[in-house]
């Protein structure tokens, strides 16, 4: 992994009705995570948070959208300010809620096109976010991400994405809520996916670890998209989109640490954190030592936290 990580931040909040996760790129801030990655040795270059500009464009997307305008100025926004950040080191886009991976993804894809590669990408997330405009009876666009990264149609008036994902380069891993029509669209693709039964029958490791090897095999570069509601809602509660029965913190520092080890992350998405709904800064600062976790600190390396509790004035 290169020394160098570039801090993306995405106030986007246009991917959902229940507002709040423009507020998260700053909360990852000022729960340390510039000092987090700089004291595993590696330099850190923020290049502050985005504002997109204003599109007008005429689509046939439907009507229910939540934000669609909106949404395609954040994934114009993203997708360009990733692909500077792929030239100076390995991208981190701090969000914002899910749609955000709509240009980060893209920007991934288009740079290993770029670089002759193979495109990956590892999606740890309660939901498999597969659905496309048509298709989302919510009207939120954070739940098609991967469907416009591997090329599904529907997205008019977003950015083309001539460098689809193949669907075999997808994994999900998390899976605990995915409503009828997605649960078909994906038993009938590629994609990689393991739910929590899963996960509890065979452990968190082996499909990682086999997903990894697939990476390897062909020089491939790889975006890891880490959504809050991976976690169980008892460990991370700030999420609008909390789903019991998730990854215990075990399990995810060990995620963090096989991706470390394995050398092939090459760009990440911290996603759908909403202070709003936060316990005193608790999430966010489990979100950050998973995101240190993957850039190299170890177990013997993490600080003890202690708790004290606020006395009476």
């Amino acid at each position: 992994m290169t020394k160098t990580c570039v801090i993306v931040g995405c106030p986007m909040d246009s991917g959902k009705r229940r507002k709040g996760c423009l507020m998260g790129p700053d909360s990852y801030r000022t729960a340390g995570i510039v000092s987090a990655i700089e004291d595993l040795g590696i330099t850190v270059t923020d290049l502050g948070n985005l504002h997109p500009e204003p599109v007008t464009v005429s689509t046939t997307l439907p009507d229910h959208l939540v934000e669609p305008l909106e949404t395609i100025a954040w994934t114009n926004a993203i997708s360009d300010a990733g692909a500077k950040a792929f030239e100076i080191g390995v991208p981190l886009f701090l969000g914002g809620d899910h749609a955000l991976s709509l240009g980060s993804g893209l920007a991934a894809a288009r740079y290993a096109h770029s670089q002759n590669r193979p495109i990956f990408v590892l999606w740890l997330d309660a939901h498999s976010d597969f659905h496309t405009p048509h298709t989302t009876a919510s009207g939120n666009l954070h739940g098609t991400p991967v469907a416009y990264l591997t090329g599904h149609q529907g997205f008019d008036g977003f950015p083309v994405n001539t460098t689809p994902v193949p669907e075999e380069n997808v994994a999900m891993i998390g899976l605990r809520s995915v409503d009828g029509p997605e649960r078909a669209k994906l038993q009938n693709s590629n994609v990689h996916y393991f739910d929590m039964r899963s996960i509890d029958e065979q452990g968190i490791a082996p499909p990682l670890r086999a997903f990894l090897d697939d990476v390897r095999a062909v020089n491939g570069m790889l975006h890891v998209s880490l959504d809050v509601d991976f976690l169980d809602p008892s460990f991370a509660p700030a999420v609008g989109t909390t789903v019991p029965g998730g990854a215990t913190m075990r399990e995810a520092h060990l995620v963090m640490e096989i991706l470390h080890d394995s050398g092939l992350m090459t760009s990440m998405d911290l996603v759908e954190l909403n202070p709003f709904l936060d316990e005193r800064g608790r999430t966010a600062q489990v979100m950050v030592d998973l995101a240190a976790s993957a850039f190299g600190r170890r177990v013997f390396d993490r600080p003890t936290l202690s708790y004290v509790p606020e006395l009476p004035r």
